[in-house]
């Protein structure tokens, strides 16, 4: 596949996994993370999907088809784990394109997939914008806009950064922050307490 094709990313993680492997123990969460991931990718086939990987309890996938994949991402927080104690599931998704290595794929497109799978709440799927403008009129979604996000760590890289060779250099308070790029600096710039320690 190239490197540079589009597809849909999504994340999808049991909601609570720390707790519920506190409560329960480990064996019974990897068995809960095992019976999940076996779910999952029995429904990737007929929409042409791809199992990534599993990162503890959260799966990374990929879909082609961007209005194929918000419906696997429904599919998954409502089916994918039902019955009497079953956890709930909150899955994230952005659409663009990923550089493939090794099996795996890296990237800003894979950075905010990641980052909306962590503000979406337990039964929720969540979807950039941009992910929802492509699949605009899928039968019964309604798309309920959650206004503009901030998004950790993403417009800014937090690269460690030689102060020889900066290309940007900040002043907060009496801290300097340097840069790698002039557009991390001018992200900092704009909303400098989102990146400060």
């Amino acid at each position: 596949m190239p490197s540079d094709a589009a597809a849909t990313f999504l994340f999808a993680d049991i909601a609570g996994f720390t707790a519920l492997t506190e409560a329960h123990g480990d064996e019974h969460a990897l068995a809960l993370v095992e019976d999940f991931a076996t779910a999952v990718r029995a429904e990737l086939p007929p929409v042409d999907g791809e199992y990534v990987k599993t990162i503890g309890d959260a799966l990374m996938l990929r879909v082609p088809d961007p209005g194929q994949a918000i419906r696997l991402g429904l599919w998954i927080t409502r089916s994918a784990m039902s019955g009497h104690q079953a956890p709930s599931v909150r899955v994230g998704a952005n659409h663009g394109s990923a550089v493939a290595r090794a099996g795996d794929y890296f990237g800003a497109t894979i950075n905010v997939a990641a980052r909306v799978s962590a503000l979406a709440g337990g039964g929720e799927l969540l979807v950039t914008g941009h992910t929802a403008a492509l699949a605009p009129d899928l039968e019964g979604v309604i798309y309920e806009s959650r206004g503009r996000q901030v998004l950790r760590n993403v417009a800014v890289c937090q690269m460690a950064v030689d102060p020889e060779r900066a290309v940007g250099r900040l002043r907060l308070d009496t801290k300097a922050y340097y840069f790698c790029s002039l557009s991390c600096a001018a992200a900092f710039a704009q909303q400098p307490q989102r990146y400060a320690e």
